[in-house]
């Protein structure tokens, strides 16, 4: 019974996940934030905010974006939540490009998944994808995936090849 319970919680955790998140993500363990730097962490989700743009063109599009960087913030993603303002995004770096990997199960708000290649161009875009437990996939080695809310992309005309800026946090 244990066991079932183990596997259940496991598979509750790879929601919105990358596919072989663990590989990628750096360890968990980390100082404590500062008083200063929680002025840059989401009150919901507790996980740092940083600026994400994509250049599309003449047009640059800014979104306050919630870091992903360790196993469990990837794994959780977007997990539950049913609303996802323009403005705001979720980002999870790949410390080494590679092939990137989806799925939504237990994330009933549709998101534009973004893969982005390591030269911060956008590679392809999987829009819209709703509460499906079937992968999603980069077209490539992926430096980051970026969501955004489901539709944005469109109606922002962000397409494959527009440059996505962002500084991860040292």
């Amino acid at each position: 019974m244990v066991r079932i319970c183990a596997i259940i919680a496991g598979s509750a955790l790879a929601a919105c996940s990358p596919v072989g998140a663990a590989q990628d993500a750096p360890p968990t363990t980390a100082p404590a934030p500062s008083a200063a730097e929680n002025a840059n962490v989401d009150p919901d989700s507790g996980l740092t905010l940083i600026d994400v743009t994509i250049v599309s063109g003449a047009n640059r599009h800014s979104f306050v974006t919630e870091l992903a960087d360790t196993t469990e913030a990837q794994a959780r993603g977007m997990m539950f939540r049913t609303e996802m303002g323009d403005s705001e995004g979720m980002l999870f770096p790949s410390y080494t490009p590679q092939v990137r990997s989806f799925w939504m199960k237990n994330t009933p708000l549709p998101l534009d998944i973004i893969f982005i290649g390591p030269d911060s161009r956008i590679t392809n875009i999987e829009a819209g994808v709703p509460y499906v437990i079937e992968s999603v996939s980069s077209d490539g080695p992926a430096l980051a995936v970026f969501e955004i809310r489901g539709g944005l992309s469109e109606e922002l005309g962000i397409a494959a090849g527009d440059m996505v800026e962002f500084q991860l946090p040292e």
